[in-house]
């Protein structure tokens, strides 16, 4: 999920695909909010509400259909590689520049608009004209775009529309290895709060917090995480991640032994003392 700047990822292991986990998100959310972008591949299990969210399927696996047959069909894989070269481009240069949300629509409405008409026309000619054959994999790849045309050129409608799912693809990779260890969590219970460890290490991660820093933060001033949550993100908790200092001593059992001349250690602050240094010493 994305506010502005800020990046925060949510993991949750159980048995309810995208879709699902979605619409409780959606329920969850104030009415008074816009709709939110919601990218992802263009699947049917990733359906949820349209009247809740704005959809953005990720254009760059539109084109991975065609840059897959390149090397078989070149002159016809050609337009369309193309002229999504030059979209992504366009982004590229948005992104880097940077520009404002409003001034990258602007862009993308008078530089990527009259590409992406093109190729829907260009799409439209190929099957029914016989350019190409149906049941071939180009055919079945022409046929996925334009099933899909309806959201794919959002960049040319909204400030905030996406063109890729890389994002949400690279987050993914640390949600697969969590599900994985979820199915050894002995109820679902333990393995809920493993993946609410896995989010919040994949929040600040995303934040440039150090994740061990965080989490000895969070659990070091509990109480206060608990009353006011919003107040310890990542992206907003800097001046207080210092935990308390140690009040803690050693033990009195470590010092003990110690004092009897074992080779037990003794820790002194951020120190690691061993009672046979000194004997070592004296007989060099």
């Amino acid at each position: 999920m994305q506010g502005g700047e800020q990046t925060l990822c949510l993991d949750d292991s159980g048995r309810a695909h995208a879709g699902e986990n979605r619409k409780v998100l959606l329920a969850q959310r104030q009415a008074r909010l816009d709709k939110p972008w919601v990218r992802s591949e263009a699947l049917s299990h990733h359906e949820a509400e349209a009247t809740a969210l704005m959809r953005c399927p990720c254009l760059a696996h539109g084109r991975r259909q065609c840059s897959d047959l390149d090397d078989v069909l070149p002159q016809e894989c050609a337009g369309v590689l193309e002229a999504l070269r030059q979209v992504l481009d366009h982004d590229e240069h948005a992104r880097h520049a940077p520009l404002s949300p409003a001034a990258r629509l602007a862009s993308h409405q008078a530089e990527s608009r009259p590409i992406m008409d093109a190729l829907q026309e260009w799409l439209d000619q190929q099957c029914p004209e016989r350019r190409v054959e149906p049941n071939r994999a180009l055919g079945k790849a022409i046929a996925s775009m334009q099933g899909h045309w309806a959201t794919l050129p959002r960049c040319v409608s909204g400030e905030h529309a996406p063109l890729d799912n890389h994002l949400v693809e690279r987050a993914l990779k640390r949600c697969i290895r969590q599900r994985k260890n979820a199915l050894c969590s002995k109820t679902a219970s333990s393995a809920s709060m493993a993946s609410g460890l896995t989010s919040l290490r994949a929040t600040g991660l995303h934040a440039g917090v150090h994740a061990l820093d965080d989490l000895v933060a969070l659990q070091a001033h509990r109480a206060a995480v608990c009353a006011k949550p919003a107040a310890w993100v990542p992206w907003t908790s800097q001046a207080r991640l210092a935990p308390p200092e140690p009040t803690r001593r050693p033990s009195g059992a470590i010092c003990a032994r110690a004092a009897r001349g074992t080779r037990a250690a003794v820790v002194v602050g951020h120190h690691v003392t061993c009672p046979c240094d000194k004997r070592c010493r004296q007989s060099q």
